[in-house]
């Protein structure tokens, strides 16, 4: 039987991923593991008449995760540095930064809520080690740059992750997983008063197969020291399945956080 354009649409992301996997590994190999350089984006958050929504930016296709649907955001510059040298307050300021010049969005450093830190796995060519932070949306008009973002929409987070499931969308693991977390919420007063009350999450990212597709593992999960993802018991995972992610934390233990 033969496949109707919809599905092909919706397994093409799956398609992808797993052809960049093998790209990734073979370009291991070749060149070992590249630097994790310091980013930081924002999770704008806001209040509608369909609940909850975040900003989403569509990334120019000529880009990295060009094609993409991510937050505002991007690497720490120099200039987001104060004289403390403290990097949270760097990353405070560069996602502030990014709001501003992606979405001209204007948000105060001090106030977002640092509630997780992501690191793509050794073997990824282009890995950026990224702060993530939430806010509430001013009452302002978003407007994006044409260069590096070409779009933007306000989604709810299942509808965002329903649309990348019918293939509409793309969304990277840390971006799906986030949609996921503040999908529990109802309001940005309880989302945020939720995240700053918990432990930021830090997802030290090791890859693995799976039976269906590529498995990204954390702190928590049985396979996650070996990285095979069959060795039996906890879960803290997403793998990447044909028809869309599974998504398991029930293995995630506070004190299974890495050292920062």
């Amino acid at each position: 039987m033969s496949s109707t354009p919809t599905g092909n649409r919706v397994q093409e992301p799956y398609r992808r991923k797993v052809l960049a996997t093998e790209e990734w590994r073979e370009r291991f190999e070749l060149h070992g593991e590249a630097p994790a350089i310091p980013a930081a984006t924002v999770v704008v958050l806001r209040d509608s008449p369909r609940g909850l929504e975040s900003l989403m930016l569509r990334r120019n296709s000529r880009l990295v995760f060009g094609g993409m649907w991510v937050f505002p955001g991007g690497r720490i510059d120099d200039a987001d540095h104060d004289r403390t040298g403290d990097l949270i307050t760097a990353a405070r300021n560069a996602a502030a930064r990014e709001a501003c010049e992606e979405a001209s969005i204007v948000l105060d450093p001090a106030r977002l809520v640092h509630f997780s830190y992501w690191i793509p796995p050794p073997i990824a060519p282009k890995r950026f080690a990224t702060w993530f932070f939430a806010a509430e949306a001013p009452a302002t008009e978003v407007r994006v740059d044409d260069g590096e973002i070409t779009g933007h929409e306000w989604m709810t987070p299942a509808e965002a992750m329903a649309r990348r499931d019918a293939g509409e969308i793309e969304l990277i693991d840390p971006t799906w997983v986030t949609l996921h977390t503040i999908g529990r919420f109802a309001t940005v007063a309880e989302t945020l008063a939720g995240l700053s009350r918990r432990i930021p999450r830090r997802y030290v990212t090791r890859l693995s197969d799976g039976d269906h597709g590529p498995i990204s593992l954390w702190h928590g999960d049985a396979g996650y020291a070996t990285g095979d993802a069959s060795t039996p018991g906890p879960r803290h995972r997403l793998e990447m399945t044909p028809t869309g992610y599974r998504f398991d934390e029930s293995g995630y233990r506070e004190e299974d956080q890495p050292d920062a």
